[in-house]
């Protein structure tokens, strides 16, 4: 199952500290793939329109939920060129990221969609905010 899947992010934030590093925030992070931080499981990133371009730039992959270990890769090599709004993917994430994502700071888990041949299938809808709170009494 594990090269099976690929998880999908959007770009959010780039910040680049001259000296140090650049951090590269996305639409995700510990919540649909805690993997990393649990354990130390190790990924690449590519963006998927240019996934065999060269990969200059070094930078720190983060997730959006404002925590020191809500890192997705702490050493990516990712294009010199990427910019706010690219889809990054990380290859080989099996089913894991599906049965151990979690709504963590209340976010809503991500679609699960079949690929093939260039046909797309939705399996698993998006959550939504109502899903979240469907639970709540008020």
């Amino acid at each position: 199952m594990a090269a099976a899947a690929i998880t999908v992010y959007t770009v959010g934030a780039i910040k680049r500290i001259p000296g140090v590093r650049t951090y590269v925030a996305v639409d995700g992070g510990m919540s649909d793939n805690p993997r990393p931080v649990l354990y130390g499981s190790g990924y690449e990133a590519f963006v998927p329109s240019r996934a065999l371009d060269e990969r200059a730039m070094r930078g720190r992959l983060v997730g959006k939920h404002c925590e020191s270990g809500d890192v997705l890769i702490f050493d990516a090599e990712l294009p010199a060129d990427l910019a706010v709004g690219d889809l990054l993917a990380t290859p080989v994430t099996g089913a894991y990221g599906q049965s151990m994502a979690s709504n963590y700071n209340k976010l809503t888990r991500p679609p699960v969609l079949f690929v093939a041949n260039g046909d797309a299938r939705l399996v698993v809808r998006r959550e939504t905010n109502e899903d979240l709170l469907a639970c709540d009494l008020g």
